[in-house]
């Protein structure tokens, strides 16, 4: 995780819930370029990802959910120097990110059943994405704060 990087996450049950949270956090002035959206490939995915950042993203077959279509930042801090998520999976590259393995778990066990994952980067405003992504249905929401520090 790169210094000071923060990133407030939440599953959504549908294509459809993830796009109106997409749109509130653009209305609130949450910049594309801090916004990231996971999924399994299926219906309207790729829409999704072509409506919100202009591209269809990337394909990544990944270890316990299968093939996922992903952009943004998370993917790259989800990856990791070893550029592992592929084999470890969501719930296990999830402490890149500040979040303990069991928060990682509900993610992929979530996204694993059609739920599409968004992510916000942004330490300054992580509070704010936070309230956004509960408001739209995010009941799993949360702020990856969790370095190792105990």
């Amino acid at each position: 995780m790169v210094q000071n990087d923060c990133y407030a996450v939440g599953v959504f049950e549908s294509v459809g819930a993830a796009e109106r949270v997409l749109a509130a956090l653009a209305a609130h002035e949450f910049s594309s370029e801090a916004l990231s959206v996971v999924a399994t490939d299926g219906p309207g995915v790729s829409d999704l990802l072509q409506k919100t950042f202009g591209a269809c993203g990337d394909t990544l077959e990944v270890r316990v959910v299968g093939t996922l279509r992903l952009h943004g930042p998370l993917v790259e801090a989800l990856q990791g120097a070893e550029r592992a998520l592929a084999e470890k999976g969501i719930a296990a590259a999830m402490p890149n990110v500040g979040f303990q393995v069991h928060d990682g778990f509900i993610f992929e066990t979530l996204t694993k059943r059609g739920g599409v994952l968004v992510a916000i980067r942004g330490e300054p405003r992580v509070a704010d994405a936070l309230a956004i992504l509960h408001a739209y249905g995010g009941g799993n929401a949360a702020i990856g704060a969790w370095t190792g520090r105990v």
